[in-house]
């Protein structure tokens, strides 16, 4: 009888024991998983570079006007089908409209709906020189009155969504000179850079929100002398990151020698396929070199800055200088080897890359739906997942997602050898041209 009392005592002993033991590890975890999702303590250091944070440039518009805003619903619809994609940091470019302060409100509300949800910003604020957009020539050393406000306006997003908004960056291909419509001079984002790093310091914004301006790799040094100017190198040390922009595709119509490289295929019989392949290899090294033009500059400066990836993108589909009767560069096929070879690279190198960009936008050329800026987009404005994503696709992480009422499907049906037949080897304009 003794013993019995006795193992029955063991035997609550081992059970209180278990309990506690659960307890303890239940308590752990939670701890564990509230630091992992304080999305208010982890800062642009840790996410930049990051490859469990990956980038894209966003845009939400479904219409061929930036007069239909997208509603609160379908930025929420967006944030769903990029983050299963595994996209946690997106870029935005103004907040004059109420696209950027509607997202914001959107990612919010995703973050009561789930803790554990995660999507960052990097804010654009507008920056354009005197008279820009209108029917008087541009004043290209003054700049616009409405950069103030602009300004202003970011600074009060950024305050008011500090889980959210980690990097404001100062305009967007404002400093390159063929931007002719608007571009400023170099001082003028130094201003507005060295404006809001003064805010951080007096505590007016948070302390270890990140400043930048996104900009063409020439404005960043890698351009040529026109570019070399003090207020550049005073920028490059003001601001606490660089992010540059880098297009191939664009060159292969501005400068294509490194497309149109006919030398390529001298004693050889390679496939049209063969030789798209090795154009899209250029491409990717075009853009790496682009990339080590700015990292070269800024080292001759003895800075030690991160240089970053604000935008490059490659079109799906176009038909004018980068088209079929162009440079032959745009299909669904070389975007998708152009969109995982940059990924493939930077997340290697810890660089954070914003793709451009996640869905098509018809505004962009609204008189020509054919034209290339309308079909950057790794979906369709219907939600359709383009060559470059399939493997999502076929891997079920948009499953139960909808754009437009639509579930995400693949463009062309799935069928490879459609997508196939649209990608034409670019030399054979060379062979067309020299017949």
């Amino acid at each position: 009888m003794k013993k019995r009392v006795k193992n029955i005592s063991d035997y609550r002993k081992v059970i209180s024991i278990v309990f506690i033991c659960i307890v303890l590890i239940c308590i752990s975890s939670c701890e564990s998983k509230k630091v992992v999702n304080n999305s208010s303590s982890i800062t642009a250091k840790e996410i930049l570079g990051n490859p469990e944070y990956q980038a894209i440039s966003y845009g939400g518009y479904r219409h061929s006007t930036r007069e239909k805003q997208p509603t609160i619903e379908e930025l929420k619809e967006d944030m769903r089908i990029l983050s299963a994609m595994g996209i946690k940091l997106l870029r935005t470019y103004n907040v004059q409209l109420a696209h950027t302060s509607n997202l914001l409100k959107a990612i919010e509300s995703l973050k009561v709906e789930d803790p554990s949800f995660e999507m960052y910003v990097m804010l654009g604020a507008w920056i354009d020189c005197k008279n820009a957009w209108t029917e008087l020539p541009p004043d290209h050393d003054v700049e616009s009155e409405a950069n103030a406000s602009e300004i202003d306006r970011a600074v009060s997003l950024a305050n008011q969504h500090k889980d959210i908004v980690k990097i404001i960056a100062v305009g967007n291909e404002a400093m390159v000179k063929w931007a002719t419509s608007y571009y400023v001079q170099p001082n003028v984002i130094l201003k507005w850079v060295n404006r809001l790093q003064k805010l951080k310091k007096d505590g007016l914004l948070p302390a270890d929100l990140w400043i930048t301006s996104s900009d063409n790799f020439a404005s960043w040094g890698g351009g040529g002398d026109e570019y070399h100017v003090p207020a550049l190198d005073s920028l490059i040390k003001a601001v606490d990151f660089i992010s540059m922009h880098t297009y191939p595709m664009h060159d292969t119509h501005h400068n294509p020698e490194f497309w149109l490289n006919a030398s390529a295929k001298e004693g050889t019989s390679k496939s049209d396929k063969d030789e798209v392949d090795a154009a899209m290899n250029r491409a990717k090294v075009y853009a790496q070199n682009q990339y080590q033009s700015v990292v070269k500059y800024v080292e001759r400066l003895s800075v030690d800055k991160p240089i970053h990836i604000g935008e490059t993108g490659w079109a799906s589909f176009s038909d004018g200088f980068y088209g079929p009767e162009g440079a032959r560069a745009c299909d669904e096929y070389k975007q998708a080897v152009y969109y995982k070879d940059m990924r493939a690279w930077t997340n290697k190198a810890g660089i954070s890359c914003f793709f451009f960009e996640a869905f098509d936008e018809s505004w962009k050329d609204a008189n020509n739906v054919n034209g290339s800026e309308n079909h950057f987009g790794l979906f369709t404005v219907y939600g359709k997942a383009k060559y470059a994503i399939w493997d999502l696709v076929d891997n079920g992480v948009f499953e139960g997602l909808k754009r437009n009422n639509n579930s995400i499907t693949k463009t062309f049906e799935g069928d490879k050898n459609a997508v196939m037949e649209t990608s034409l080897n670019p030399l054979e304009t060379v062979e067309l041209e020299n017949n």
